[in-house]
């Protein structure tokens, strides 16, 4: 049997294991959060299945994934709602 160079490199240093495995998680991470965020069930499962040494995780963080828009609540609205209530109590 030949083994491949992948196998001795990995063998004989330990360390690019744990640096491949460290570098692959991180990215696996900030994929899983932002697609978990932006409420991309497809994506998520996808991302949490393929191994590919973060390769998929970063061109969905840079391409794929949509940035989510913030909707905002303006207090006046809610301070009209609270005066209209105040009103109608006092008649």
């Amino acid at each position: 049997m030949t083994n491949s160079f992948a196998e001795l490199l990995l063998a004989q240093n330990p360390l690019v294991l744990f640096l491949l495995i460290a570098w692959s998680l991180v990215w696996k991470g900030i994929a899983l959060w932002r697609s978990a965020r932006n409420n991309q069930k497809g994506w998520f499962v996808a991302l949490l299945i393929i191994n590919t040494l973060g390769i998929l995780e970063i061109l969905y963080i840079f391409v794929f994934s949509k940035e989510r828009k913030e909707v905002k609540v303006e207090s006046k609205g809610k301070e009209k709602t609270n005066e209209n209530k105040e009103d109608k109590t006092k008649l």
